[in-house]
């Protein structure tokens, strides 16, 4: 009875070792906006490569600010497909830009915490800087 014990134990193991995984690999975690101008388009997005051996699931995606909106995709990515996240900062917030999206997965990884960056000028600095 141990001996067949023993074999159940080692055969889970070795099947847990080879399971199939989610793996979430991004094209780059920092989007710069740069210097934008208030108002205009903050819409910005991450691109990412499911490289696991198993559909990959985004189950949330949160920003550390209101003025920052996150969307997710829909459904499942498959092993070796891509897709995106898009982010919207809310551009009419004039000053400089230092947010964090927080992507929530089934993947080896389950959080990735990803960067956007830049600044919004007022309108008067605009002007100022294309003088």
């Amino acid at each position: 009875m141990k001996k067949l014990a023993l074999i159940a134990l080692v055969t889970l193991i070795g099947f847990t070792a080879h399971s199939q995984q989610a793996e979430i690999t991004f094209k780059t975690d920092t989007v710069d906006y740069g210097t934008v101008a208030k108002g205009s388009d903050g819409l910005r997005v991450f691109e990412f490569t499911n490289t696991g051996d198993a559909p990959l699931i985004i189950s949330d995606v949160k920003s550390s600010c209101g003025c920052t909106v996150p969307k997710k995709p829909t459904g499942p990515i498959a092993a070796g497909e891509s897709s995106t996240i898009e982010v919207k900062y809310d551009t009419n917030r004039v000053g400089p830009i230092r947010k964090t999206i927080t992507v929530y997965s089934n993947a080896s990884e389950p959080m990735v915490a990803l960067k956007i960056k830049g600044q919004v000028l007022s309108d008067t600095a605009s002007v100022l800087e294309k003088s």
